[in-house]
């Protein structure tokens, strides 16, 4: 069967395993969220299979939980994304790096340095995914006394991203001829100062490196509040979306790409990838079995601080058994306070019940054999509700053999994902353009 459209496949590997019950299961590696080992087999095996990313989410604090919680988690250590893919781009070859930068924690020539330099170690696979960071410990670490508030950190965002993009047209692409027999390195006409002055930032500019390979990273946006989907619309060429039901994703896709068109963006210059969490057996029996053995190893201590995070409000104190009461509006994440409040109404749970399925992962599953996965995959995507998926193993390294092994070549086979990598970089692979240099057409 001939297609138009495939699915983008990335994978989400910051904690390697997002259910909380994975390192715990029986054949798991409990410490392969800080292996480099363990790492860079699963990026080469991702490799093989012709995923588009490697997805390193990033986290600024020790997640804010009670320690009850916390004790219980697999995510309390993990490399820092830019060591770590700059390490992983020295042993593979096309798949694409995609790290997590804060625009409220972060300084823009730092981003702007860290990722040309990764574009450039890469040969053109890297990716900034951008965030405002939810977590209001991560202030703390940062010489603040409490997160700033939600609208203010997309406005720093937007302006933040300006400067980012700016740096990197610092030089056009041919200002360096390094001539030997003139002695002369780089042209001085083809290099740009910013000097940025804005509301939130002022930075003069130049970057001290040459332009990235792709002519930006391909820029990663992850927020579906409706400042998020604002930012995602102007600036995002991946957006990673958690929309759990497929009626939800498809609203969510036609809104970020009706604003894009609105905007004057081709909507197809961004590739919306919602998070799927995936379980595969020989049956879907099996498969259902295997998952419920996963949410089983879910401790209620370590599930409450979960919800608590997604709340952003500590229920701890409430009846475990009762439901969950109003819950205010806070500086945390709008979109996941709200899918968990939706739930727990939606379906009458209890707070315990919410909290397992926090602990135990409470968004888009696809749980069967390869072919019935390849079926809701298939779904989503001629329905318009994704263009491909970042893809949650179940536990590692098992559950990653599993879709590498059984789930890819099953989508291979019906034409829904390629064969081989369309070119050397990420933008070829996901078939984004090179964008132009603002300041050097």
């Amino acid at each position: 069967m001939s297609r138009t459209r495939r699915l983008r496949l990335g994978a989400f590997m910051r904690p390697v395993a997002i259910h909380t019950g994975a390192w715990r299961f029986p054949g798991a590696d409990p410490n392969a969220n800080f292996s480099f080992a363990r790492l860079k087999g699963f990026a080469r095996r991702l490799e093989a299979a012709k995923f588009d990313a490697f997805f390193m989410a990033d986290h600024l604090a020790v997640l804010n939980m009670p320690m009850d919680a916390l004790k219980r988690s697999h995510t309390v250590t993990s490399f820092e994304p830019f060591t770590l893919l700059s390490a992983l781009a020295a042993v593979t070859e096309r798949i694409g790096l995609v790290a997590t930068a804060s625009t409220t924690f972060d300084a823009p020539f730092h981003v702007a340095r860290r990722f040309a330099s990764l574009d450039h170690i890469s040969g053109g696979r890297a990716g900034w995914n951008i965030v405002t960071t939810a977590n209001p410990d991560a202030a703390l670490n940062f010489g603040q006394d409490g997160q700033m508030d939600h609208a203010a950190r997309y406005v720093r965002a937007r302006e933040f991203f300006d400067v980012v993009t700016g740096l990197w047209d610092s030089f056009a692409d041919d200002a360096f001829p390094r001539d030997v027999d003139s002695g002369i390195f780089f042209d001085p006409a083809k290099m740009h100062v910013l000097d940025h002055r804005g509301p939130s930032l002022q930075v003069r500019g130049p970057l001290n490196i040459a332009r990235p390979v792709q002519g930006w990273p391909v820029v990663v946006q992850a927020g579906s509040s409706e400042p998020g989907r604002q930012l995602a619309a102007e600036t995002a060429e991946v957006v990673f979306s958690a929309e759990g039901s497929l009626d939800a994703a498809k609203r969510f896709y036609a809104d970020v790409k009706g604003r894009m068109r609105a905007l004057g963006r081709d909507p197809e210059h961004c590739k919306i990838l919602p998070a799927a969490f995936v379980v595969v057996g020989d049956t879907v029996e099996e498969a259902r079995a295997k998952r419920a053995r996963l949410d089983a190893l879910v401790h209620y201590d370590s599930g409450i601080g979960s919800l608590n995070g997604m709340l952003g409000t500590d229920v701890s104190g409430y009846d475990p058994d009762g439901p969950l009461p109003d819950i205010p509006d806070t500086e945390a994440s709008k979109s996941g306070r709200a899918r968990m409040v939706a739930m727990a109404r939606d379906e009458g749970l209890t707070i315990r019940q919410l909290a397992a399925r926090a602990g135990s992962y409470a968004g888009l599953a696809f749980v069967g054999t390869p072919a019935t996965v390849a079926d809701g995959m298939e779904e989503w995507l001629d329905a318009e509700g994704c263009d491909g998926f970042n893809v949650m193993f179940s536990d590692l390294p098992q559950g990653l053999d599993d879709v590498v092994d059984r789930v890819v070549p099953e989508l291979q086979r019906r034409g829904l994902f390629r064969l081989d990598y369309e070119g050397p970089t990420l933008r070829d692979n996901l078939g984004l353009p090179r964008p132009a240099n603002r300041f050097f057409p």
